[in-house]
């Protein structure tokens, strides 16, 4: 593996980022992955386009990246996913821009119905709920990262476990699996054998924490692990955006299927069973 650069803080750096075109979003005979940084990722699976939590402007942090993905170069968004409000993931300037191309808004009920409050069209689903766009099925897994209750700037409103999900993806080539912000909880130890794991693994209480995340890469030995949460905010200080990949691969099971990607560097999924 190729030594990842610090910063003079400390921080790791993911690569340099490789620029995503619009020829991304066409139909090819593959499902391909790419992570854009942060928590947000791209699938296009046979010319079904998903984006999930895509913050691709008006983040409120420096970044120690490039974008991957400018808003100009988004071709046709099938559907949009959106795991929890945090503005790390639920970015109304992104989605707002991107509404001319977009056919349609997934997310928990709360904040389907904040999407609603800014004009776009959001479904709002239950944990557990599946629902189809083009050639992928999908279904809303749980998450523990309500946060919020514990701060006094969001006492608003009681924030729910079921304000937060993650997302399960069956595409022809195999499912990949986005667990989101999350503590490690049971039921993310019973899942089906995914095939592609979207890895967070950031060291902090209200992710999975290291330890979680070799419990969780270990529980799921074939999955291939693609790092995501990590590298691109500069933000030293926030255990949340400051994990290590490097320390990762030396305690998980059948370190090469850890892939420490570019933002914007294209993963083609295979389908485990099949290999």
């Amino acid at each position: 593996m190729k030594k990842l650069e610090r910063s003079q803080q400390g921080q790791v750096i993911a690569p340099a980022s490789i620029a995503i075109k619009k020829e991304a979003f066409d139909n090819r005979q593959e499902t391909a992955i790419y992570w854009l940084g942060g928590g947000a990722a791209m699938i296009n699976s046979h010319g079904t386009n998903l984006l999930i939590d895509p913050v691709l402007e008006g983040f409120d942090l420096p970044l120690l990246i490039e974008n991957p993905l400018p808003i100009e170069e988004v071709g046709k968004v099938d559907g949009v996913l959106i795991t929890h409000i945090d503005n790390d993931h639920f970015s109304r300037p992104t989605l707002k821009d991107i509404r001319e191309q977009t056919f349609s808004y997934h997310a928990p009920h709360y904040v389907a119905e904040q999407m609603q409050k800014e004009g776009l069209p959001g479904t709002g689903h239950d944990i557990y709920d599946t629902f189809s766009i083009g050639t992928m099925k999908i279904r809303l897994t749980p998450a523990c990262h309500n946060w919020q209750n514990g701060s006094s700037k969001y006492n608003f409103r009681y924030w729910k476990e079921e304000d937060y999900c993650g997302y399960w993806i069956d595409t022809q080539d195999g499912s990949i699996w986005m667990p989101g912000d999350s503590k490690l909880l049971h039921s993310q130890l019973h899942m089906p054998d995914p095939d592609a794991i979207l890895f967070d693994f950031a060291d902090n209480d209200w992710h999975i924490t290291l330890e979680g995340a070799i419990q969780l890469a270990n529980n799921y030995p074939k999955a291939d692990l693609i790092c995501i949460h990590w590298g691109t905010v500069d933000a030293p200080e926030m255990t949340p955006f400051n994990g290590d990949p490097e320390i990762l691969k030396e305690r998980i099971q059948t370190p090469e299927r850890l892939h420490i990607l570019a933002p914007g560097e294209k993963f083609v999924l295979i389908k485990k069973k099949d290999c």
